[in-house]
């Protein structure tokens, strides 16, 4: 059985009369890579500031290893926070600053010492010893605070979008190093970040926030392949929404009419005739005329070529339905009229919600 090593239990958070966070429960296990994505102002801070001692909750409660640190100051929890600036000081040399934590608790300077080697070779920094903040790349910076940070062996490591400053291709690179560090250390990670493809990529499992409530929680897969509401469906990733009401059903299918009379089927037991539903499809799943079972026609109106992937966006009805194609496309053009098909098993089969 899981070991709960951070637990949230009925936790709300007011400033002033708003409600950020809304009578939240979740159980956060050791040595597992949580996320908590959403978008600007959901609450994803304000829960990790929450845990660090930072904020304190409205209401409910905050464990840490079982114990009940609500109103204990940030010294006294056994956490470190990881921020996006960094928060080096500048005139402190590298590993004066990742020091900076056990000389304030008067840890002897022999074992300083010991355990700063340790972490410079950990975060790759051997020979950086004697240089300043400002002698350093971005990524060499965030890897100064990230050792800071683990120098006092916490229980819990928590980092607010620590790689929203650095271009992509260091972004990806700290990511995979990131993980890897993880797992080596077996510290329970719980990150925060607005960035879809950051989160499926790094966590164990990831905590879909909206308007200050969970959407939904669930391993990368689980919540990019089985979105529980369009809002998740459309937040991860890119999603095309088809929506329609529920006209049959027989032992295999159920039949979905769109507006403009097509007929789609999809495999789902949970919803009744007559009730409105939205079919998402992703782009990866979208194919072009191949006949399939499931298809509508339409026209393409542009192309974009990213080198990896060609992203074909097509106009149906209203919409724009986009499809991505592995490399160059060179089959298209725009202006051509096309059909749009899926295997039937591709579409998810959502609710349709209030105001959609």
């Amino acid at each position: 059985m899981k070991k709960v090593i951070v637990k949230l239990e009925n936790f709300s958070k007011k400033f002033g009369e708003k409600e950020i966070i809304k009578d939240i429960n979740l159980e956060i296990y050791e040595g597992e890579f949580l996320t908590f994505l959403g978008s600007s102002g959901c609450g994803k801070t304000t829960i990790l500031r929450s845990i660090s001692g930072l904020d304190t909750p409205s209401s409910g409660k905050v464990y840490i290893d079982g114990e009940d640190v609500t109103n204990f100051e940030p010294p006294q929890r056994q956490v470190n926070t990881i921020f996006q600036n960094y928060a080096l000081f500048p005139l402190m040399t590298v590993e004066k600053n990742i020091a900076f934590g056990l000389k304030m608790k008067k840890v002897p300077k022999e074992e300083i010492q010991k355990r700063v080697t340790k972490m410079l070779d950990l975060v790759h920094l051997n020979g950086y010893e004697k240089r300043k903040p400002k002698e350093l790349s971005g990524g060499e910076q965030q890897r100064v605070s990230i050792a800071r940070g683990l120098i006092n062996n916490p229980k819990v490591l928590l980092l607010d979008e620590p790689l929203s400053a650095l271009d992509l291709k260091l972004r990806k690179k700290m990511q995979l190093e990131l993980k890897q560090l993880q797992r080596k250390l077996g510290i329970t990670f719980i990150y925060v970040t607005h960035d879809q493809e950051e989160a499926l990529s790094m966590s164990d499992r990831i905590v879909v926030l909206k308007d200050g409530r969970i959407e939904q929680i669930g391993t990368p897969v689980e919540v990019y392949e089985n979105p529980k509401s369009l809002y998740v469906a459309d937040f991860l990733g890119e999603a095309n929404v088809f929506k329609g009401k529920i006209t049959d059903r027989n032992n295999k299918y159920t039949l979905v009419t769109m507006q403009d009379g097509s007929v789609l089927k999809c495999y789902e037991k949970q919803f009744n005739l007559e009730d409105m539903v939205s079919l998402v499809v992703r782009p990866e799943n979208i194919k072009i005329n191949v006949k399939n079972k499931a298809f509508l026609r339409g026209k393409i109106v542009e192309q974009v070529y990213d080198g990896a992937f060609t992203k074909i966006h097509i106009k149906y009805e209203k919409q724009i339905v986009k499809s991505m194609i592995s490399g160059n496309d060179k089959l298209h053009q725009v202006g051509d009229e096309v059909t749009i098909s899926w295997d039937i098993e591709d579409a998810i089969v959502l609710r349709s919600e209030d105001g959609e």
